[in-house]
């Protein structure tokens, strides 16, 4: 604006100059300057009025410019649409960044040309002149061509997006941060789409995480699922040998060494019960509940997938009073046997000479049970480590990925392996469903395990001319993974697994961008997500859930470079 108000008062100090010239020439009386003025004010008129219209003409041409590149950069990064849809879309668009004053002429209506990588447009307006319209000269003609290009054709590209509780918060204009996810990354992925010059050219990979990130119960089955630890009973929980049926909760929430209560059926998160069901299906069955991770270090939210059962075994012991004299020998004892006997505690005595008495006492043998691995929810915790921070191949036990059923594990089934159906990818976004606490380094290493030729994301052989994304987007700070955590705080720990697996993934020619939404600054800076990103110009700190839609915007057309040409 300043540079427009300045060269409008250039333009009025030479007007004023000029006339003070005509004055003087129309005061002079030598017979030849009549003549002259005559002859040179025509063409003065002329100059001055073209500097006036010219200068009026180059700011509808820059106005062209910037609703005209807004235009193409909309089109650009749509897909599937009719030319009546893209013709509509563009001409919205310019109408809506066209900001020249009517005064200075109506644009005509955007023409667009659509090639295999490029997509041009064009409109020109015909302009009212002021000053040269004197001289016959009644308007100007002013036209600008722009042309959007795709530069970037083959790609590969992990969305790993943070689908945790906290992005149910709305910002100041109520929007919540996973529903402007859903709207970036839709928007995102028409851009990516419409990159694509031929099938296959972009491959998409979409990882929703909390703690855990949920792969499908398809691979219930598959060889490189670890139930080790999802069959385990807890650590020291066998139960007494007097706990049965109708009996109180052996366990407690605090009290060592246990840390969970007891719940009513084996069904992970069924409602927790005080007293052992002394009937029906589940009858003697005791099952430990979720753990709070008080004295279980790492087991904070997860199920046991299992209970114990409770069978009937009583003790009986047979004693004998004291004989009258030392040759009544007859009975001897205490002698011990096992039945099945289920009662309360009893004593019955026989003879005089000597007495025998039988005391019965009641009693349980306890084994554990687990669950049908059909009863597993589809999550996987973090491999071992170092293994947490590679892509090597699951073998065997210790480098497979472990089964998990817990409060964090994430709905929605990843689109691990790369894909490039676009309306299977939408539908993944829309099914994403917020919940659980913060563990980006098990979404970041499934983003890259989903860019190998390893198990269990065959993804095939990379392409020639073929780069390769990370976008990593998370509204928290690492709380809570297999190991560390209370899922409330940052955890350091987990930060440290975070910066060996970004260091990794860099080196193994990944470009990471990083985004951090953190509403109103409340956070502050994430120095994990900052450093994990390739570099500085692809880390975001963003204060509102709309910046979300920005952001993936600017990032699609960075990486597809979608561009007004130069």
């Amino acid at each position: 604006m300043v540079n427009r108000r300045g060269t409008f008062m250039s333009l009025g100090k030479s007007w004023r100059t000029i006339a003070a010239q005509v004055k003087a020439l129309w005061r002079a009386r030598q017979a030849n300057v009549a003549m002259i003025f005559a002859l040179t004010l025509v063409p003065i008129m002329v100059a001055a009025g073209s500097g006036v219209d010219l200068s009026r003409a180059l700011i509808v041409r820059a106005r062209l410019a910037e609703a005209l590149d807004a235009a193409g950069l909309a089109v650009g990064a749509s897909n599937g649409l009719t030319t009546a849809q893209i013709q509509t879309l563009a001409q919205n668009y310019f109408n809506a960044n066209y900001t020249a004053d009517p005064s200075f002429g109506t644009p005509a209506a955007v023409t667009i040309t659509q090639g295999t990588n490029a997509i041009t447009l064009s409109t020109n307006v015909t302009m009212p002149t002021t000053l040269m319209n004197v001289v016959g000269i009644k308007t100007l003609n002013v036209g600008y061509t722009s042309q959007v290009v795709w530069g970037q054709t083959k790609l590969w590209v992990s969305l790993v997006l943070d689908n945790t509780g906290s992005m149910t918060q709305t910002d100041s204009t109520g929007t919540s941060k996973i529903s402007a996810l859903k709207t970036a990354t839709t928007q995102l992925l028409a851009t990516l789409q419409s990159a694509a010059a031929t099938p296959g050219d972009v491959m998409v990979s979409i990882i929703p995480f909390s703690k855990d990130v949920n792969v499908g119960t398809t691979y219930v089955n598959a060889s490189w699922i670890d139930w080790t630890d999802w069959l385990a009973a807890p650590a020291n929980s066998t139960p007494g040998v007097l706990i049965g049926p109708g009996s109180s909760c052996p366990y407690g929430s605090n009290t060592s060494p246990y840390g969970y209560n007891c719940q009513s059926t084996p069904t992970n998160g069924s409602s927790s019960t005080s007293t052992i069901p002394s009937s029906g299906t589940y009858k003697g069955y005791i099952c430990p509940g979720v753990d709070n991770g008080n004295y279980n270090s790492g087991r904070l939210g997860r199920y046991y997938n299992g209970c114990y059962t409770s069978t009937n075994a009583y003790t009986e012991t047979t004693t004998c009073t004291t004989p009258k004299n030392s040759n009544n020998t007859t009975c001897v004892g205490p002698v011990q046997t096992n039945g099945a006997y289920n009662g309360s505690t009893s004593q019955s005595c026989s003879g005089t000479n000597p007495k025998v008495c039988i005391t019965k006492v009641p009693g349980y043998t306890h084994a554990w049970t687990t669950n049908a691995t059909s009863t597993w929810g589809g999550c996987v915790m973090d491999r071992a480590q170092d293994y947490d921070i590679s892509t090597t191949a699951p073998t065997s036990t210790g480098t497979d990925f472990p089964a998990e059923n817990a409060q964090s594990c994430v709905p929605t089934v990843m689109m691990g392996t790369l894909s490039d159906n676009w309306t299977s990818l939408n539908s993944e976004v829309t099914s994403m469903t917020a919940g659980g606490s913060t563990n980006q380094p098990i979404g970041l290493a499934w983003g890259w395990q989903a860019q190998t030729n390893n198990a269990p994301l065959t993804s095939g052989t990379l392409p020639d001319d073929t780069s390769q994304y990370i976008i990593l987007l998370s509204d928290g700070l690492n709380t809570q993974d297999r190991w560390y955590g209370d899922g409330s705080n940052q955890s350091t720990s987990v930060d440290n697994r975070m910066s060996s697996l970004c260091t990794a993934a860099k080196a193994a020619g990944i470009v990471i961008y990083t985004i951090y939404v953190d509403l109103n600054g409340t956070q502050g800076n994430s120095d994990v997500l900052q450093n994990c990103a390739t570099d500085s110009s692809k880390y975001f700190d963003l204060k509102s859930s709309g910046a979300i839609i920005t952001t993936l915007n600017s990032i699609a057309q960075e990486i597809t470079q979608l561009r007004v040409a130069q």
